[in-house]
């Protein structure tokens, strides 16, 4: 029995048309993948489906349970049984577990909330996703994935016959990752359906029943999980086959550009913790040289003191081009020839409330002024060749970046540091959260510049892709390098054992 189906679903923006008859249908029960390119419109359809655009902002049927609804809020859906977790986790930090769970429904006698039923009830619901901890601990003092089990709780306290998780695992850990499989899989065989939407291939096929991707606004394809794989999964995204994950190029390094010798960096606030000890690497033109190591090695802390960007205090020698540098800001690092493309685009890489112009010359202000003034005619010449070259998909210059999906954001990102000509572009976690067609397209990006004498730094928290497009590997553990690899005797394996602390 079908306890959802989404029929001839279509919604138009200013300029772009987000869906154009998108149908799918989900089993009582079933755990759904949804799969697409960053701008294919999945997320877009589940805000039709969660009432987030109510009726009449797009035409199509919802059914649920074979009635016809229509959602003009998000409540009406939720009183469908329909519950959505965004990436973005909608929870209140300076609210307890407890208050969360309940926001807005909370249990009310003669208008006085019953605070020891609410946490008598919350920690039912805790214990049901597995989190051994307080209603009445904040929020804010949880990890992301303890916050997403909360999310979760939330969503089953309202009686939610229909889960819908978007990018679920995007900031989890590994062990986090597995901990919600299993708690998908306990809904699963309580009889709750779960619409699960992820980049990421393993996840799907290690949970999916049935799989539906769409492309271009459009539904591809519905396939059940068992008689596909992920390589016909990613060539229905992306409609076109990609032949190598990674296109790989032999490189030929040239001069060392970037000498790092004997470097430390101390924690901005524990300041007697020494995040990163003792390190020596070099870095030569016209390479890909890839960190690898676990969550908390230092690498993002090494890279973004080397930036100017840390905080913390740092001692040690730094050249470029064989001159002594000290980098103590963001502007003396882009001076000298640096940029960072940081691992959160959202906090650290946009202005999400700025448009795609504004955003792209935001770090190279003086290409487009003139005595402080802005020559806008300037700043859209600029503007339009890197979206042309990034072949970003906008529908102007004038949109907001908060809009784009996540492959085009960063997009826009990597186009403002290609304004500022670099020679030394760090690239922290290039294709966190976004699709496989994205990231085909950064990593060809990366080949051609390259290719053009830039020399890159590439942190990323995926093995394959450290293989996949980097001419040396260097392996962080605890703050240290502890493993120096070339790419052709570099495995999975080696890299595992250097990163967790073994020989």
């Amino acid at each position: 029995m079908h306890v959802l189906e989404m029929v001839d679903i279509s919604k138009e923006f200013p300029g772009v048309k987000a869906l154009d008859h998108v149908s799918f249908k989900v089993r009582q029960g079933e755990i759904h993948a949804l799969c697409g390119e960053n701008g294919a419109g999945k997320s877009t359809l589940m805000k039709v489906l969660s009432g987030l655009y109510p009726a009449g902002t797009h035409s199509g049927d919802i059914v649920i349970g074979g009635e016809k609804k229509e959602f003009h809020r998000i409540t009406d859906a939720e009183q469908a049984g329909i519950a959505i977790i965004h990436q973005e986790l909608a929870l209140v930090k300076e609210m307890t577990v407890g208050e969360n769970i309940f926001l807005g429904t909370e249990p009310c006698k003669h208008k006085v909330i019953q605070w020891d039923e609410l946490y008598h009830n919350a920690s039912l619901w805790l214990k049901k996703v597995g989190l051994n901890i307080s209603p009445e601990v904040k929020i804010g003092n949880l990890g992301i994935g303890q916050q997403q089990l909360v999310e979760i709780a939330k969503a089953l306290s309202k009686h939610t016959k229909i889960l819908i998780l978007d990018e679920p695992t995007a900031a989890l850990t590994e062990s986090e990752v597995s901990i919600l499989m299993g708690i998908l899989n306990q809904l699963r065989s309580e009889g709750v359906s779960c619409v699960y939407i992820s980049h990421k291939m393993p996840e799907v096929f290690a949970l999916a029943d049935s799989i539906t991707i769409l492309r271009d606004g459009r539904t591809v394809a519905t396939l059940d999980r068992k008689d596909t794989n992920d390589d016909e999964v990613v060539s229905l995204m992306v409609g076109r086959e990609l032949t190598e994950r990674y296109p790989r190029v032999e490189h030929t390094p040239g001069d060392i550009v970037l000498k790092v010798s004997n470097y430390n960096v101390w924690h901005p606030e524990q300041r007697q913790q020494r995040v990163i000890k003792d390190i020596n690497f070099t870095l030569q033109k016209g390479e890909i040289l890839g960190i690898a190591g676990l969550m908390g090695a230092g690498r993002t802390e090494l890279v973004s003191s080397l930036f100017g960007a840390y905080g913390g205090k740092a001692e040690g020698l730094v050249q470029i081009d064989g001159e002594t540098v000290r980098i103590r800001s963001v502007a003396e690092a882009i001076k000298a020839g640096m940029a960072l493309v940081s691992e959160d685009r959202k906090r650290q890489g946009l202005v999400m409330g700025m448009d795609v112009k504004r955003n792209t010359t935001l770090a190279t202000l003086g290409k487009v002024s003139k005595l402080g003034i802005i020559n806008e005619n300037e700043e859209i010449k600029w503007g339009r060749r890197y979206v042309q070259d990034l072949m970003t998909k906008t529908a102007s210059l004038e949109t907001l970046v908060g809009t784009l999906s996540g492959g085009n954001q960063q997009k826009v990102v990597i186009g403002k540091w290609l304004m500022s000509d670099p020679k030394i572009l760090i690239m922290d976690e290039p294709t966190r959260g976004i699709d496989v067609g994205a990231k085909y397209e950064i990593y060809n990006l990366m080949n051609r510049l390259v290719e053009q004498g830039v020399a890159i730094i590439m942190i990323s928290s995926e093995l394959p892709e450290v293989l996949g497009m980097s001419d040396r590997i260097l392996v962080m553990c605890e703050g240290e390098f502890v493993r120096e690899l070339d790419w052709r005797e570099a495995t999975q394996e080696n890299i595992m054992v250097a990163a967790t602390g073994g020989k």
